[in-house]
């Protein structure tokens, strides 16, 4: 798992050959904080088949303006370039990979 910053998020998010969730978050949130071990299990747990990373939405806050984030945490799923889930609020790893393994 990999914090993001807004040149690799946009990057990655339209490129990456493995199907990208990506946790947008801010230090401040507090189930943000609680959902972060969890995040870290599902990634664990979806090795090789999916890639994680986090970005902070306070630290780049012209990414979460352009994908109309109203509330955090937030996962969004992307395959192949294109956005093909949401999830909001804080979950469990096993939601969280239930999430991904249903939308890919």
């Amino acid at each position: 798992m990999k914090a993001f910053d807004a040149r690799v998020h946009n990057k990655a998010t339209q490129t990456d050959e493995l199907p990208l969730i990506v946790d947008y978050w801010a230090p401040w949130c507090g189930p943000c904080r609680m959902m972060a071990p969890e995040f870290s299990k599902a990634a664990s747990a979806l090795q090789g088949r999916a890639r994680f990373a986090k970005i902070d939405t306070e630290q780049f806050p012209q990414i979460s303006q352009r994908l109309q984030i109203r509330g955090i945490p937030l996962l969004i799923l992307y395959n192949r370039g294109a956005e093909i889930g949401r999830s909001s609020g804080a979950r469990p790893a096993a939601e969280i990979e239930d999430f991904v393994r249903r939308n890919v």
